[in-house]
């Protein structure tokens, strides 16, 4: 009978924390790669996205992701409300941590996945609409996928893919949806000027190191114990990640002349990604190798691709978690050992060339799955209540325009911004049809 283990159930605990550090980690990564006059609406859609999962996961989220199989696609809903979830121990899951701690560790996963969409479809889109699309995206697309791969019965799950922490549910799930809501939406209003750049890049750093930090709990935290697989999975973790910063930055320096701190921290961030699914069942070499190819993959995918192609993937969420998130799944089908752990399987360089294809089974569903379920809901919330903003609000920058406030009040992009709002007001023309002054160059 599952026995709770105190040392488990304290580490657990704080991998819980831990997840969830990393959604305001993001919220800053995010924040500093925006124009200044973006920036509350950038934080805010993050931090919204841990207001509502957090309330739809124990509503009925849970139990569609982990609930009882129906058909191997989805949950069925006899855990509402965290219903039958109890301090009892579920053996399926974690046999050493009451069954209630782990959908707390796994809401967390919940949250952080739909936030990192906001990075494709950054600087242009109606809050009231993006709340609404969170909402439905957390529902049909993340809760299902989590019971395809993770969840007892799923399809990929009886398949044998191996995603140790989150390659295929998290990471290629937003990266995909990031770029068709892209797509979707289309290019900003000055998409190609010079003035999108990061606007701060202390915060970027910031986010970045929370976000590295944090990702300790979301790997080593995925061996749901307190042992040697969770001390290898964290040790990979910052292995890769290291590795793919110094394989971006130097990249960076041979093709543009430097290397630059925004860049680094890109690189990080996709080394994360990259080896997230591997985590569990790769050796420190293997991890070298998926970090270093991580970073010039997200690197190019990132630069040179997202300019060929010309979609204003704002904030690289699909350059860097769809691309990175991809590889990982693949790179775990080479090079995932039963050394690392028993429980997992051979890849192909160590003799098990099926794994591969597992894998990329599992990465051709998760594409289609994400990539057709997201236009199909943003379209849905178009035609009900329209999701981009106009074009004289983008101008004005959202901040300002959707929530009457302003990171750095003291410059003058409050109060340009305010005056212009003020002219419309007095001419009783609404703002999405008014016709917008222009703005000083710098905002």
């Amino acid at each position: 009978m599952p026995t709770i283990n105190s040392g488990d159930t304290a580490w657990i605990l704080a991998s819980s924390a831990l997840v969830l550090f990393m959604t305001p980690g993001l919220a800053f990564f995010y924040g500093g790669l925006v124009r200044n006059k973006n920036v509350i609406t950038t934080l805010y859609q993050v931090f919204a996205v841990v207001l509502i999962v957090s309330v739809q996961w124990v509503l009925f989220g849970y139990s569609l992701a982990f609930g009882p199989d129906v058909g191997h696609v989805i949950g069925n809903l006899s855990w509402v409300l965290f219903h039958h979830v109890g301090a009892t121990p579920n053996a399926n899951y974690a046999p050493t941590i009451p069954a209630e701690l782990y959908g707390i560790f796994q809401m967390m996963f919940a949250i952080i996945t739909p936030a990192l969409i906001v990075g494709g479809l950054a600087e242009r889109v109606k809050f009231s609409s993006f709340l609404v699309f969170i909402t439905l995206w957390a529902t049909v697309i993340y809760d299902p996928l989590a019971h395809w791969v993770w969840g007892i019965g799923g399809w990929l799950h009886n398949l044998g893919i191996l995603d140790f922490a989150g390659g295929t549910v998290v990471h290629i799930s937003s990266g995909v949806s990031g770029l068709v809501a892209a797509i979707y939406l289309g290019r900003r209003a000055e998409h190609g000027s010079p003035q999108l750049k990061a606007h701060n890049v202390p915060l970027v750093l910031l986010g970045t190191s929370i976000l590295w930090f944090g990702w300790f709990g979301f790997n080593a935290g995925s061996a749901v114990a307190a042992n040697g697989l969770s001390v290898s999975a964290f040790l990979v973790t910052n292995t890769a990640t290291a590795a793919a910063a110094l394989a971006w930055l130097l990249v960076e320096r041979w093709r543009t002349g430097h290397a630059t701190l925004v860049g680094a921290s890109a690189g990080a961030v996709a080394g994360l990604v990259a080896i997230t699914p591997a985590c569990g069942f790769v050796d420190v070499g293997g991890s070298l190798i998926i970090g270093i190819v991580a970073g010039i993959l997200t690197y190019f995918s990132s630069t040179l691709m997202k300019g060929y192609f010309g979609y204003d993937d704002a904030l690289d969420a699909f350059g860097g978690h769809g691309i990175g998130g991809t590889w990982g799944a693949i790179a775990t089908g080479l090079f995932a050992t039963t050394a690392v752990n028993s429980q997992g399987a051979n890849g192909l360089f160590y003799g098990n060339p099926h794994q591969v294809l597992v894998q990329l089974i599992g990465v051709a569903a998760t594409w289609l799955f994400a990539g057709a379920g997201t236009w199909i809901l943003l379209k849905v919330v178009d035609l009900v209540m329209g999701i981009r903003v106009s074009p004289e609000e983008e101008k004005i920058g959202l901040d300002i325009a959707l929530h009457n406030e302003n990171a750095y009040p003291e410059t003058l992009t409050w109060d340009a911004g305010i005056s212009v709002l003020e002219s419309i007001k007095k001419s009783g023309a609404s703002i999405s049809k008014s016709p917008m002054p222009s703005l000083p160059e710098d905002h």
